[in-house]
Parts: structure tokens; sequence; C-alpha cells
């Protein structure tokens, strides 16, 4: 295939005989009822991933209606297909496991079949990822449309919201502070509409970030999933894709070096979701880039956290859109970003800004010299219990544990977790440190979402709502509390995250910026010895078997190696 071909000639099956491929590709196309003038059109492809597991995609039917309306007036050819659909809630053992899944699903339907740009429609969580992975390795223009928040719910006069509300009423009734009865009336209302999760978890966090990189049109990622405006961004997003497939700009002519940048500055002020990090990185280093995620943490030294939205601040999803979306927090970021960065509108960060509505009176977006937290959302750690490294949400994190040192009480893996952590007889005490073993990319399988520990139900009745708690796992990004994650290596690779056992002593320093476990290294390298091996696992076959062989850890975006080449730059610059 070479740039010159176009709609149906582009990507041919083949026979021997190009003309013959052409002539058969049509010949069966045109079974779906197209003319001759519709097959010599621009053809933009429409990733649709409706599924019936999928809450947050609920709208997705009436974004592709939309999204072809504008490509047929902008004279495209719009062609629907599917691919896979991730759902938080519903994917065994996590949607993590799964993502990587879907970024190759994505790639190679936008290689095999014949389109001149693609529009990627996403929401959930790991969805928008995948997508931009794909498309980042493919190289087909692409734009990226995401399904939008849910509107907020309203329990007992009190507004709601999946899923922060979710944990909070959750841990109340583990308390014992709400009855089975109550617990079941807010269940109704904390997912009122279709769409993604209204706080600023991972679904929305992605969705801002894919807007200050470029990829999604201004004013796109805050738009309600149930609003009449989130169809017109449909429709314009189909209208610009032609455009985007007539003049074949690329993804890496957006997601650059400075976009990618752009989008770390976005998530460390939105006080966004963790996961994100992950994300970012496999997303870079498909583009050819290494996150360098101390480089990461002094841009949060600089970056505070502007955005008043759960769960490090009080408001939800559409109270941002009301106060004008994402365009309101780039204003006030505005002297730390990179505004020649382009976007698919093809004009520049910068002069989207300028074209921007003038701002109003808000409460959501706080002026950068009165910001909700003084420096970004996270912050990275070093120290012997993580040598590679380890993330924890300062802003969603109680201050007075920011410095801490305890006893810890240590799981070996999430299902000994669920079997004792509710145990009356549970030697735990509020001071202590949890520690969650094997929840890693390959302990999981998948870095499951278990890094928010359970405080002991024994404590919870106590009124303890927070402690420290430490894994080589994941967090829901609308979760709060003070906790570690991403710890790597990983315990499942002999990480030293393996080696803690009760009693130890663990020192947790934010400021710092240090995670260490003062057990002295002769003890250390005991019990590395007594490790041994690992215990023979059963044959694996099938997609299991290429994660756990091909699985990267956390601080290269726990992506498959063969993904991407080895990177060769560095986002952000030292």
């Amino acid at each position: 295939m070479t740039d010159d071909k176009r709609g149906m000639q582009r990507g041919l099956t083949t026979y021997g005989d190009a003309e013959f491929s052409v002539f058969l590709r049509k010949a069966f196309i045109k079974a779906m009822g197209y003319s001759e003038d519709a097959l010599s059109r621009p053809i933009v492809g429409i990733a649709n991933t409706f599924s019936g597991y999928n809450a947050c995609h609920g709208n997705v039917p009436d974004l592709v209606e939309a999204v072809k309306r504008g490509v047929m007036l902008a004279g495209g050819l719009p062609v629907e297909f599917p691919t896979i659909s991730l759902h938080e809630s519903f994917a065994y053992p996590t949607s993590m496991y799964l993502r990587n899944l879907m970024a190759m699903d994505t790639e190679e339907m936008l290689r095999a079949q014949p389109m001149d740009s693609v529009v990627l429609i996403g929401g959930c969580d790991k969805t928008v990822p995948a997508q931009l992975m794909g498309a980042a390795s493919a190289a087909t223009p692409a734009i990226q449309l995401v399904t939008g928040p849910m509107l907020s719910g309203s329990h007992r006069g009190a507004r709601v919201g999946a899923c922060t509300d979710c944990r909070r009423f959750w841990a109340r009734y583990r308390a014992d502070e709400i009855d089975d009865q109550e617990i079941l009336e807010v269940n109704d209302q904390l997912v009122p509409t279709a769409g993604t999760c209204s706080v600023m978890g991972t679904a929305s966090t992605m969705a801002c970030i894919a807007e200050a990189m470029g990829m999604m049109l201004p004013n796109s990622a805050t738009a309600p999933a149930v609003l009449a405006e989130r169809r017109r961004l449909a429709e314009m997003t189909g209208t610009e894709a032609v455009r985007l497939g007539t003049q074949r700009i690329m993804p890496q002519q957006i997601m650059t070096q400075q976009a990618l940048e752009n989008g770390l500055r976005v998530l460390l002020a939105l006080g966004g979701s963790t996961n994100a990090i992950i994300h970012l990185t496999a997303i870079a280093r498909r583009l050819g880039f290494r996150m360098d995620l101390e480089s990461f943490d002094r841009l949060g030294r600089e970056t505070p956290v502007l955005v008043d939205l759960k769960p490090s601040g009080r408001f939800y999803m559409d109270d941002l859109h009301r106060a004008g979306g994402l365009m309101t927090l780039l204003r006030e970021l505005r002297p730390l970003l990179h505004l020649d960065a382009m976007t698919v509108n093809g004009c520049s960060l910068g002069e989207n800004l300028d074209a921007s509505p003038e701002p109003w009176a808000q409460e959501v977006v706080r002026p950068f010299a009165e910001p909700l937290y003084p420096e970004g959302s996270m912050a990275f750690l070093r120290g012997n219990l993580a040598p590679n490294g380890a993330i924890i949400k300062q802003s969603a994190a109680s201050q007075t544990l920011m410095q801490h040192e305890g006893r810890a009480v240590v799981f070996r893996d999430a299902e000994d977790l669920a079997r004792r952590i509710d145990d009356p007889d549970l030697d735990v005490g509020p001071e202590d440190i949890l520690v969650l073993q094997r929840i890693g990319p390959k302990g999981g399988p998948g870095m499951p979402e278990a890094g928010y520990l359970p405080i002991p139900r024994k404590l919870a009745r106590q009124g303890v709502t927070d402690m420290v708690r430490i894994s080589d796992g994941r967090m829901s990004g609308t979760a709060a509390g003070t906790i570690v994650l991403h710890v790597s290596p990983e315990a499942a690779e002999g990480g030293p995250l393996a080696l803690v056992r009760d009693g130890d002593l663990i020192r947790l320093d934010v400021k710092n910026r240090r995670l260490d476990l003062l057990v002295d290294d002769a003890e250390l390298e005991q019990r590395r010895s007594a490790l041994g091996s690992s215990q023979a696992s059963a044959p694996m076959a099938g997609y299991r078997h290429l994660f756990m062989e091909s699985v990267l850890q956390a601080e290269d975006g726990c992506d498959f190696s063969f993904s991407a080449p080895t990177p060769t730059e560095t986002v952000p610059q030292p």
C-alpha cells in the first residue's frame, strides 16, 4: 500500500492482481447498498464499541449516526465496524488485562480495512487508551470521540454519582452506618444515565487528556453523554475526520512530545486518575517515547491541582462542563503548556484557546494562584521497597499520613485479602500499614484495581476512614485514600514487595519521595533465597499465555514487549 491510494483501493487483499482485488471488493460492498458514486468518496471508518454490557457506551448508536451525518455532510462515506468493548465492572479478571487486546484489535482493524481516516468512539476507562495505542501503531489518520460522562443522581436530596460515591456509601455500609434498605436505594441512584463516571475517574481523566493532546475537538471532553451537545460534537467529529483523511494527518503529527507533556500537565492539574500515567506511558511508548517518571514528578512539583472535582474535591463532571469544560483549566495552565502543539482541527492549542469563549464566574476550576492543592495530584516514589518506582495520589490522601512509619499487615494475594480482611481476630490497628502482594501485571493477572484495600471492618466500625495501603496493583480513579500503587518490580516478578512480612516496619515519606522497608539487607537476602524458584503454574494457552509472556511492568505502561520498538526519546524532557 502506498500513500497515494485512497478509499476502496487502500489495503487491498492480495490475490496477485490489484485490479481484481478492487473489483471483488466492490462487488461485495455493493451488497450493502452502496453506489459507485458513494464508493468513490473518502472513506471514514467508525469504530463502534457498543455493547450490552457497557452502560458507559449506551449512547454509542446515537453517536455513530451523528458521526455518519457529519461525514456525509463533508462529502465522505462513513463505514462503521465493531471492535472489542470493555467495561470496568464487566471484565474478568480486570479490564486492564484486556486493554492490550483491544489495542491490538483496533490496530489490526485499522490496518486490515480500507479507510482514509477513522473516528474512534470510546469512553469507559481502558477503551480510550486502547484506541489511542492502536491508532498510534496503525498510523491511520484518527480522531477520538468520547461517549461523555453521565449526569449525577440524587439520594434523599443529596447529589451522588459513580463511582466515588459508590465507595463512600459502601464504606458506610461496611461500618454499619447505613442499613440494607438504604444501600439498595443508593444503588438505584448512582448511575442514573448512560455515560462514563460522573467524577474525575479514569474515563474523564483520559477524555480530558485526549483533548489536551489535541486528539479530540476543543470542548469535547466534558459534555454529558445524554445532551444534544454530545451528538453535535459527534457530527463535527465526523466532518473533521474527512479533512484528516484527505490531508493524511497522522496521529504521530498530533501526539508529539509537546502534546504528551501537555497531557501530563493536565493530568496533574485535574487531580486525575493514577491509571492515566500507565496509559500515557503506553501511548508514549507506541510513539517512540520513554516516560521519565522522575521528570513527571518534577512537573508535579510546579503544577497545582486546580479542578475541584471528586474524588479530590467537591463537584461532578457536569459541573465542570457548565464551568466551561477543559478550556477553563487550559486557560489557567496556559503559561505551562506548549501552545504551538497542533490539534486535530488544524489549529494549535494556543489558537484554540484564543478562539474559546471568555471565562465566566464559576467555582469548579480554581485560579492558578489559589489552587485546591499546591502540587500536582501525584508523586513518584522510590526506595528499597520500590526500586523502579511507585505512585501515590497525594491530592486524595490524608495529609497526616504523608509521612508515616508503621507495622506491615501483609496479604499474600487478593484471595487472602478477601478471606481475612474482616476477620475480627486480624492483628491490625489504625497505625499499621496494609500490604497486598501479587496483584501486579502478572500477579493479578492484569493489575486489578484491588490496590484500594478496604479498611478492616473492625476498624471501620471504630471510625477509622483511612490507612496507608501499599500494593503492586492499581486503584480506580474514583477512589481516595493514602494508597501507594504500581510498586515495581511487582511481587510476582520477585520484587522487594514479595519479601515483606507481618510486623516489618515500613516508612512512607512523600515529601522526600521515599518508600522504604526497614529491614536490613542480610535479612532481605535470606528471605529472597527462601522464596526459591516460583512454584510451577498450570500450562497456559491463548491470550493468557501471550499476556504472561509479554506484559511489561508499570513503568513501561503494562504494554506488550513486542508492541513497539525500543523508545529513543524521553517525555517529559528532563
